[in-house]
């Protein structure tokens, strides 16, 4: 699994390794997500104690917020564009989370995946700002064995959803390999139109951006570090992934 990829990851770098379980519902702004989101908690347990995990924090709600509390920080494009522009409040209270979890556990590493490279990239942001002495670790995407970029929403997926996903990971990988044919624009609108045509999948948006600023790119000297970001429904369930283009 995808998180378990984390913890191997955490092993080699650090001699303790704590992993949190919380489902924050300070970040979701679609009530029936929260209500949706798989909890497995005996699932997890299982499969933390065949890993490198050394502890496991399992915090009630009350023990992270116990004033409610939802904090507010403005980075910008990272802010407000893509993910923060269709979930707004989302990131405010992913970093509030986070923010309380670096309080409590104080860690000297932390590690997160980069498919949510957007939240990766607040998280960074939110750590220098606030003064916390802690590496922030990005960690590949770990995929299925047809490409699909594992998350726990693949479970709601049923087997002819499963199958129209693979187009998610199809079509970032054809951008990659056609990134020297076309400029950006043309190739986004190949890979929209790539979505846009595909049984099940509604896409929410596609696009080509500057790694560190965010900012759209028109040509590929605006940017060394050019990356795709997508997101798409299929049926109920929203799914995101991610590609860098260097």
């Amino acid at each position: 699994m995808g998180h378990i990829s984390l913890i191997e990851r955490a092993k080699e770098a650090c001699d303790v390794v704590v992993v949190s379980v919380f489902v924050n519902p300070t970040q979701f702004n679609n009530p029936d997500d929260l209500k949706k989101y798989p909890r497995t908690i005996e699932e997890d347990i299982s499969l933390l104690s065949s890993s490198s995990c050394d502890a496991l924090f399992c915090p009630t709600e009350h023990e992270i917020y116990p004033e409610p509390q939802k904090l507010h920080w403005d980075f910008g494009l990272l802010s407000h564009s893509l993910e923060a522009h269709y979930r707004p409040g989302h990131f405010d209270g992913v970093l509030t989370v986070v923010k309380r979890l670096f309080e409590i556990v104080q860690p000297d590493q932390a590690f997160f995946g980069e498919k949510d490279y957007q939240q990766l990239s607040l998280i960074r942001r939110m750590t220098k700002h606030e003064g916390f002495k802690i590496e922030v670790v990005g960690c590949p995407i770990i995929r299925e064995h047809d490409g699909l970029a594992m998350s726990s929403r693949n479970r709601r997926l049923n087997a002819k959803q499963r199958e129209q996903s693979i187009v998610i990971s199809k079509t970032l990988f054809q951008m990659l390999r056609d990134r020297d044919k076309y400029n950006p624009m043309e190739l986004r609108a190949r890979g929209m139109r790539a979505l846009e045509d595909a049984e099940g999948i509604v896409p929410e948006y596609l696009e080509i951006v500057d790694g560190p600023s965010f900012s759209p790119i028109r040509h590929w000297s605006q940017s060394l570090e050019p990356i795709v970001l997508v997101a798409v429904f299929i049926g109920e369930v929203r799914l995101i992934d991610t590609i860098s283009l260097q």
